[in-house]
């Protein structure tokens, strides 16, 4: 795994990370129960400014990866005496290849159903090849580049994903939907380096400044009235992220128009698009917009 890279350990060293997904990492449960309760080490290799690795020999020889990078308190950074001065070793790991790797650890432990009790997600998937088209004609004007950042929201079992991988883009791809996400790891269908699960509204705790040329998000909603803030909360969090592009799809018109108005008064210029056809199911409405310079 990219963690065992990381930290220049052999694959055949096990590391687990002590807290169970990417949005504990923001509050770190289990990562203050080990500072209140203690753990017996005996090496350690500090990352700096990111967080320590300790080597549990017992009762199972394994390393515990403990982070605060993406905690407001930074509890470990200001513990740093209590770990840092008997540290075996010290590295300095670079913050967006610690991302990926957590990224790459949290699906892979998913996909192997070591983060949940029970599932019952092994059916395989089914995509519908129709919508898979459509969208590939209406991605294939707006994408010249392969190497472009993308970041798609809300890609549930990554149907429209498969659109873009059929246009040889890698897109990072998130849902909250863990089980929906897993279905599609399961079988093969997401690159578990790039696919994660998170509350869109926190993506700005993990990506700082707009690290994506383009922000994506297919069927988002269905949007009405009483759940709007909370979309309108997901919408934003998620283009403040976006250099160049914004496209979102959805099923109605009024759902398009009110994209429009949130991102025209953030600072894009925007269209929306028919796109219908005659079975008036998916991807009906296209918003598409541009940052304006300033």
């Amino acid at each position: 795994m990219l963690l065992n890279e990381l930290l220049d350990l052999g694959e055949e060293e096990s590391i687990f990370l002590a807290e169970e997904s990417l949005q504990d990492l923001l509050d770190l449960p289990v990562t203050r129960q080990i500072m209140e309760e203690g753990v017996d080490w005996d090496r350690s290799i500090l990352l700096e400014d990111i967080g320590i690795a300790l080597h549990l020999a017992s009762p199972e020889d394994f390393w515990l990866l403990l982070t605060d990078r993406y905690c407001r308190e930074r509890i470990l950074m200001n513990a740093a005496d209590r770990f840092g001065s008997e540290a075996t070793k010290r590295i300095m790991v670079d913050e967006s290849a610690f991302l990926r790797a957590l990224v790459e650890y949290y699906a892979i432990f998913m996909k192997d159903e070591l983060l949940c009790e029970s599932c019952g997600t092994a059916d395989e998937l089914h995509y519908a090849e129709d919508r898979i088209t459509r969208l590939v004609d209406l991605l294939k004007p707006n994408f010249s580049c392969s190497d472009e950042p993308i970041l798609e929201i809300c890609c549930g079992n990554g149907l429209a994903t498969q659109a873009l991988i059929r246009l040889d883009l890698d897109p990072m791809a998130m849902d909250s939907d863990r089980c929906e996400l897993c279905i599609a790891l399961k079988n093969g269908l997401m690159n578990p380096q790039r696919s994660f699960v998170l509350d869109a509204r926190l993506l700005p705790r993990y990506f700082s400044g707009r690290p994506f040329q383009t922000v994506l998000g297919f069927m988002v909603g269905l949007i009405d009235d009483s759940n709007w803030p909370l979309w309108r909360e997901i919408l934003l969090a998620a283009a403040s992220l976006a250099e160049k592009r914004l496209l979102f799809t959805v099923y109605s018109q009024k759902e398009a128009d009110l994209i429009a108005k949130e991102m025209g008064k953030a600072g894009w210029r925007g269209e929306v698009i028919d796109n219908q056809d005659s079975r008036g199911i998916y991807d009906q409405w296209v918003y598409k917009g541009s940052r304006q310079a300033l």
